[in-house]
């Protein structure tokens, strides 16, 4: 009877390691868990931070003031407008005016 008792109090006292183990596996899982919860939450912040300064970055006043004082660009008027014909523009109304005069 006294080794059927020791071999009991041998299984409880190893039940007993094994849950503590397992509660100490769990309080590091959750451990982990929280951590990479906060870091997600820090990450999402960063990305939202982030498209608003991408978004601020892109306005269009914003780019019009580079244009003008880096680039030194200016609004286009009719009197700086030059436009530019290709050859293959100035032949087709000779054409044009040859299709009219002839009869189908």
């Amino acid at each position: 009877m006294t080794r059927l008792n020791l071999i009991l109090v041998i299984a409880v006292i190893f039940s007993a390691m094994f849950l503590v183990h397992s509660h100490y596996q769990a309080r590091r899982s959750f451990m982990a868990l929280e951590a990479a919860s906060k870091e997600a939450t820090r990450l999402e912040l960063e990305h939202e931070r982030l498209q608003v300064e991408r978004r601020a970055q892109a306005s269009p006043l914003r780019i019009e003031q580079i244009a003008k004082q880096q680039l030194q660009m200016r609004l286009v008027t009719p009197g700086i407008t030059q436009y530019v014909k290709q050859p293959s523009d100035l032949q087709k109304p000779a054409e044009s005016q040859k299709s009219v005069g002839a009869k189908p």
